[in-house]
């Protein structure tokens, strides 16, 4: 994978850049939904990934998403949706 790293949602885990693909951003975000891969199990991160990814075309994105949001409080969804959109302004 060629996407620059920043830090992420969680302490020391990559973000994809600003260049990433929808479905770069859908495996990352498929690791914070199920805690895999290093990744801690981190609902919010999950769904602001999935958030973007299917802005980026992803149509699993859209489906895990969904599903991803009827297990979280209306706040953690609207800190996903937030930290969405400060991704997206630093893309």
């Amino acid at each position: 994978m060629s996407m620059t790293m920043e830090t992420g949602p969680a302490e020391g885990l990559p973000v994809p850049g600003p260049e990433a693909s929808g479905d770069e951003l859908f495996r990352l975000g498929m690791l914070y939904s199920t805690g895999q891969g290093g990744a801690p199990l981190d609902y919010v991160s999950a769904h602001m990934l999935f958030n973007l990814a299917a802005m980026r075309g992803s149509v699993e994105a859209k489906i895990y998403r969904k599903e991803l949001s009827q297990e979280m409080a209306s706040e953690e969804v609207a800190e996903a949706q937030r930290a969405a959109r400060e991704w997206l302004a630093q893309a």
